[in-house]
């Protein structure tokens, strides 16, 4: 009984267990069909048919190769989507790609007083190390973070010479941060002022290597100005601006905008600075050249909170006070009006009174005209030779009474602004200082309009009449021609201009020379230099000159092909007639066909001299009352000078190779052709004067120290 009670009970719970047990093994199949059904039909729906699905129990597995990452992705997150995302397990592979593209390499550097860090990813060819130690040279003993990646791909086109570009552009750079890829430099830095931005920007913009982008962002400390001066002209020459300064970037447009609807044509510059007077400098300055156009011209000008506003002569009275009236009651409190309607001036036997200084283009000076008193001469004297050289001045002012009581700070002033011009005049009279002349200072006339402003006071009249001329800015580093001609024998250096045998035909392998030349010659501008030709002893001497010609024409053709200004360049044919090696032997006929530059000595003196004995005649026509005859211009022959090229010779000239190669020293060219001189340009010789007509100083005043006027007059 009691073993009958006992299995049967085991029985039960035997039973009981299998029955568990097989509900369980189909509950689960049950379950892992749905899911994969499920999760299958999803992928589907998504046109994910490369991913099969697999289950165990509760875990879904997600098997098959991905094209890429993103569609293994989405197959992960469409499965998450159907069931709990733990239960899916991948075991997706992805294919590789046939060609991986290489990543974008590039770099920060950023230095400043605490060192030099550089960030970014590097072709694994790049020399890590010398690049960093190159850092630790320009850091100069301070701390070199290096956060650099490298990557093992080929490095792009261009990348090493950016690099190299870059890392000398940071030695001129100590506060700065450069961006560099293979396509592209960009450089951010804060330099020490207006001057050394200039001279950085055109040395990087020089330094820059053919087919690499460079962003400049440079920025300088706004300068402190004293005074805070703007003066604004309309007259017969238009519109313009001789100075103008503002607080912010939105006074200065603000200005120019105004000065924009006054009749201000092309751009204009104007100064951001320290020292404004009053917040609504602005509000000033658009108020007053309004009211300026309105009257119909004349000068406005604001030196701090002085305001001075000159009419034309001529402005009808009732035009004028009713101008003045309005602009009084709507400057802003801090400013103060000063107005002026010129009248028309008396003439006496012996005209207005005036004190003239002349500086010419080659630093000579002379002061003529009327000064107050013996001291008052020598006080003159004086400051102009410390200003221009002792050697430089020459005085032939005179003595006279009924000068105005300023005019010694007049004349001064006038002196001191004739300093900021690399050539010009200054003349001073009783109600103006006239200022006209040549600057490589793109400020230089509103340096001068501001010098005058506090030198002569609120009320002072002046005209500036000043250009701007490239070649005479030092921060642009334009050579002298002098200089230019020792710089194409750099350039040249040992190689050869090569030219085909027997012809004029320039080799290909001239090509690259005569690029780089053709880079000097561009930044040189306009210099009178000789191209000439020259050839070994085989063959008709004939043949030989006109040979030499005929090459030294194709290269002024290759460099007039690339862009260089070659208007003052001549060519010339020397044939056999300047060996400067022995024609008996390979090597001496080998040296002896050479091109040579030379600089046009005589030519370039002769077109400044011719010009001043110009500009000096139509003074003497001035002061007579005549009309000087124009001043016929002379062919000038150029006399031998230093030749920049790549051999030195027993003489010391510096010739430039070129390679004859005649076959058999025969020669297939014709008779020579005869030298023509190129014409002496108007616009030249001008520009070689340095000054108008009408305040050229004569010859003998600037070159002899004892030069005395003809008519024993001071003009």
């Amino acid at each position: 009984m009691r073993l009958s009670s006992l299995f049967t009970i085991a029985g039960t719970f035997l039973a009981a267990s299998g029955l568990s047990v097989l509900t369980a093994y189909f509950t689960a199949q049950m379950i892992e069909t749905a899911s994969q059904s499920s999760v299958l039909n999803e992928l589907d729906r998504e046109g994910l048919p490369w991913a099969e699905v697999d289950t165990n129990g509760l875990q879904v597995f997600l098997i098959g190769t991905a094209p890429d990452e993103a569609a293994r992705f989405k197959a992960l997150s469409t499965a998450g989507r159907v069931v709990d995302a733990s239960r899916v397990i991948d075991q997706m592979l992805v294919e590789e790609p046939e060609d991986v593209a290489p990543p974008r390499f590039s770099v920060e550097i950023l230095r400043n007083d605490a060192g030099v860090s550089v960030i970014g990813l590097v072709p694994q060819s790049t020399d890590r190390e010398a690049l960093i130690e190159s850092f630790r040279q320009i850091a100069g003993g301070q701390e070199v973070s290096d956060l650099l990646e490298a990557a093992d791909f080929p490095a792009p086109d261009g990348w090493e010479q950016a690099l190299r570009f870059a890392t000398s552009a940071l030695r001129d750079l100590p506060r700065s941060k450069v961006s560099v890829d293979a396509e592209r430099v960009e450089i951010k830095a804060m330099t020490e002022s207006a001057e050394a931005r200039s001279r950085l920007e055109t040395n990087l913009t020089r330094r820059k290597p053919e087919g690499l982008r460079l962003a400049l962002d440079l920025s300088a400390p706004r300068p402190v100005i004293t005074p805070f001066t703007l003066r604004f002209l309309i007259d017969d020459e238009g519109a313009r601006f001789d100075a103008c300064s503002a607080d912010t970037e939105e006074a200065r447009s603000r200005i120019l905008r105004a000065a924009s609807g006054a009749g201000l044509e092309g751009k204009a510059i104007c100064t951001l600075g320290l020292g404004v007077p009053s917040r609504r400098w602005a509000d000033a300055v658009e108020l007053g050249i309004a009211k300026l156009k309105e009257v119909g011209g004349g000068s406005i000008t604001f030196s701090n909170a002085d305001v001075t506003l000159v009419a034309l002569e001529g402005t009808p009275q009732g035009t004028f006070d009713r101008i003045v009236g309005e602009l009084e009651t709507t400057l802003p409190e801090v400013f103060a009006l000063h107005a002026v309607l010129p009248k028309a001036p008396e003439q006496d036997a012996e005209g207005p009174p005036d004190f003239t200084a002349t500086l010419s283009p080659e630093g000579k000076v002379q002061l003529r005209g009327r000064l107050t008193t013996e001291i008052a001469r020598q006080t003159a004297d004086s400051y102009a030779r410390a200003r221009f050289g002792s050697e430089a001045v020459y005085t032939a002012a005179r003595l006279a009474d009924n000068l105005p009581s300023d005019w010694p700070v007049r004349t001064l002033a006038g002196l001191e602004a004739l300093s900021m011009l690399a050539n010009g005049s200054v003349t001073v009279t009783p109600d103006d200082v006239i200022v006209t002349g040549q600057t490589g200072n793109q400020e230089a006339s509103a340096q001068i309009a501001k010098l005058l402003a506090g030198k002569l006071g609120e009320n002072a009249t002046f005209d500036i009449d000043v250009t701007y001329v490239e070649r005479l800015d030092p921060t642009l580093g334009i050579p002298s021609p002098e200089q230019c001609v020792g710089m194409i024998k750099e350039v040249v250096g040992t190689r050869k201009i090569n030219f085909e045998p027997g012809s004029a035909t320039l080799d290909i392998s001239a090509r690259d020379i005569l690029d780089e030349l053709a880079d000097l010659l561009k930044t040189c501008g306009d210099i009178p230099l000789e191209i000439g030709g020259h050839t070994d002893s085989q063959g008709r001497e004939s043949m030989n000159q006109q040979l030499s010609r005929d090459r030294a024409q194709s290269v002024l053709d290759a460099l007039r092909g690339r862009r260089v200004p070659v208007r003052m360049y001549e060519v010339k044919g020397y044939g056999e007639e300047q060996p400067i090696a022995d024609n008996g032997t390979e090597e001496g006929r080998e040296a002896n066909r050479r091109i040579e530059f030379k600089l046009l000595i005589d030519e370039l003196e002769e077109a400044v001299a011719e010009a001043e004995d110009a500009a000096e005649e139509a003074t003497e026509a001035a002061e007579t009352g005549e009309t000087a005859e124009p001043a016929d211009t002379a062919d000038t022959a150029a006399t031998d000078a230093p030749a920049a090229s790549t051999t030195e010779d027993t003489d010391g000239e510096q010739t430039a190779d070129t390679t004859d190669a005649e076959p058999d020293g025969q020669d297939d060219t014709t008779d020579a052709a005869t030298d023509t001189p190129p014409m002496q340009d108007p616009e030249a010789t001008e520009a070689a004067a340095g000054i108008g007509a009408d305040k050229a100083v004569p010859q003998g005043a600037v070159r002899d120290a004892d030069f005395k006027p003809e008519n024993g007059e001071d003009g």
